[in-house]
């Protein structure tokens, strides 16, 4: 029965699993690696401003890019990685950067890429669901000790005290009825939402790519015509619930199994012990078997000593 009991928790365990996997979950739409490739190339134009006999740190420097990018924003800051970490940055574009931010691996001089993705935004960021109401900005740290490179790594950077604040100054005006969310992407893919501040601000704690966005709001109800039917949405509808209708009859059925497997394996330990006894009265003296209801068992075929009455015994 303990056994039955386990594999019982187990399939409720499966059961449980795949619970989420039938309800609704936010799916970004747009491809990682073209994203991750703007990234690169901008890392490219953002070094090329660079360009200059001297170059100072803690001056921001506006790039440059290729004409099929128009829209597309793009700027360095180059800082001491100890003047970041214990001074911070007052205002670097819309980004307020506290003291208190370091970076790993630890580098000498680093170089904070500003992006502003402007009208493409939703091209190489499309969330499903939602609406930008602010171009999406990027801020991405690179090594600085080679200022001609391409195609770096990012460094990690963390604020380790107070967040980095992003204040947006180019917001959509707010549709009636509707609530902004800040949206944070990381470099992996993943988001995160949260609340937006006063003043159209947001905040982080690490490098990424952010914004403000609204759910998409439903287009108005159009003139009385006959609704279409969404074929694709009550198939899916459908597989949802013969997924849980599966599930449910495997479970029992499992059960049932289960249930049979045990009785049978009662049922042949108790016929091997008969045997065992059977084969134990061989080695001694040969007893006859008898059947008592359904089951043989051994018996003695005559009495060894004969019983004396008190009067049939004289001295």
């Amino acid at each position: 029965m303990r056994l039955l009991g386990s594999l019982t928790m187990l399939h409720l365990l499966m059961w449980l699993f795949w619970l989420p996997r039938l309800g609704s979950s936010q799916v970004t739409d747009f491809p990682i690696g073209a994203a991750r490739a703007l990234d690169a190339l901008l890392q490219d134009y953002a070094y090329r401003a660079f360009d200059s006999p001297r170059i100072r740190t803690g001056v921001i420097y506006d790039g440059n890019v290729p004409s099929n990018l128009t829209g597309i924003k793009v700027s360095g800051l180059r800082l001491r990685s100890g003047s970041l970490r214990s001074r911070g940055f007052e205002m670097y574009k819309e980004f307020k950067i506290p003291v208190g931010v370091v970076e790993q691996s630890f580098v000498e001089r680093l170089v904070l890429v500003y992006q502003n993705l402007g009208n493409f935004s939703s091209t190489y960021y499309n969330l499903s669901g939602y609406m930008y109401l602010a171009p999406v900005l990027g801020l991405l740290a690179y090594d600085a000790s080679n200022l001609a490179a391409t195609n770096l790594p990012e460094l990690d950077i963390k604020a380790s005290g107070q967040p980095i604040s992003i204040r947006f100054s180019d917001v959509k005006p707010l549709p009636v009825g509707s609530s902004p969310k800040c949206v944070s992407i990381d470099l992996q893919g993943s988001l995160n939402f949260s609340n937006v501040l006063s003043d159209n601000t947001c905040t982080t704690f690490q490098q990424g790519h952010f914004s403000i966005v609204i759910e998409s709001i439903a287009p108005g109800p159009s003139p009385p015509t006959e609704t279409p039917i969404n074929h694709h949405k009550g198939k899916k509808n459908k597989s949802k619930v013969w997924i849980i209708v599966g599930s449910i009859v495997g479970g029992l059925l499992l059960m049932f199994l289960l249930g049979l497997l045990i009785v049978c394996a009662s049922k042949y330990k108790h016929k091997k012990k008969m045997q065992q006894m059977e084969r134990a009265t061989e080695v001694g003296e040969s007893l006859q078997m008898t059947k008592v209801g359904s089951t043989k068992a051994p018996a003695a075929t005559v009495t060894r000593t004969q019983p004396t009455l008190e009067t049939e015994y004289r001295p």
